[in-house]
Order: C-alpha cells, then structure tokens, then sequence
C-alpha cells in the first residue's frame, strides 16, 4: 500500500518532505506558508483549460480564504478515481465526489469529467478550502469553514449583477 502511494504522489509531481512532522508543526507550516503567500496566484493550477483557470483564480480571490491551496489539479474522471482510491478517500454510500482535498499537501484535485457549472464549481471548491482551513477530514468542519467563503461568493455574484 505504501508503494502504491509513493508511486501516486511521484506520478502526480510532487513529493512531501516532511512526512514525521507533528500536526502542531504542520499547522505552523501551513500559517507561515499562507501568510508569505497570501494571494490568490500563489497557488498553481494544473489541467484546467484557461476558463476554469480564470475562473478558479478569479472565485479564490473573491472567497479570500485563511489557508490558500499549494495546487489545484484538474484530472480526467479515471485518473481522479484512481487518485482518490490512493488516498483512501472514503465517501459515505449513496454519495459521489467531484473533488476532494489531500490536507498534508495542501492540494485539491478536481474530477474535471464532472465538472458542472461555474456556480457548482464555486460551491464545493468552498467545501474544500474549508478543509485545508480547519486542517480537518471532517465534512461538517469543511462545511461550517465554508460558510463564510461562500457568502462571499454570493455577494460577489448579487453585486456583480446590479
């Protein structure tokens, strides 16, 4: 199981170093990262085409989150089921997943198969930054640092349209 993630992070590009950091250290890491890069194109987008790219940038920006992604990976739906099942990502039954967030290396990897709307993009990629913001596996914890992101969001789109 351990080479099979290794293999998955080699595959995707990235390699964490520290992997025997207490979460205490992990969060400090995660602050001085956010503040010395506290903008919304400190984070790399790879996979999108320029629309999602643009639109990505453009909802982050508006959201201002506390803790900003190192990555955002759009990934063809095979690739995005493989990467999950790597991860063990566990979704209750009944349930699918368009994206999900791998909290130790701040990334969030979206199926783009199943990319929707603008507004859904929106929506859950709120759900994922409340994830790296209350550095929590926990969906209700995601859901309740994600209120705020998207009130932000809709008063953007309400001011935008008058």
């Amino acid at each position: 199981m351990k080479l099979r993630l290794l293999a998955a992070v080699l595959m995707l590009g990235f390699v964490e170093s520290s992997w025997a950091q207490s979460s205490e250290n992990r969060r400090q890491d995660i602050e001085i990262a956010t503040d010395a890069g506290s903008s919304a194109n400190s984070f790399t987008v790879l996979g999108a085409t320029p629309r999602q790219e643009e639109l990505v940038r453009a909802q982050i920006q508006v959201m201002q989150p506390d803790v900003y992604p190192q990555r955002i990976i759009f990934v063809r739906h095979w690739k995005y089921v493989e990467t999950a099942r790597i991860f063990q990502l566990h979704v209750p039954a009944g349930y699918t997943s368009a994206m999900f967030s791998h909290l130790a290396s701040r990334t969030v990897f979206i199926d783009a198969d199943r990319y929707v709307s603008d507004d859904s993009l929106g929506y859950w990629l709120a759900h994922e930054l409340g994830h790296l913001a209350a550095h929590s596996a926990s969906e209700s914890e995601a859901d309740k640092a994600a209120r705020g992101l998207r009130a932000r969001l809709k008063n953007e789109r309400k001011t935008s349209a008058n």
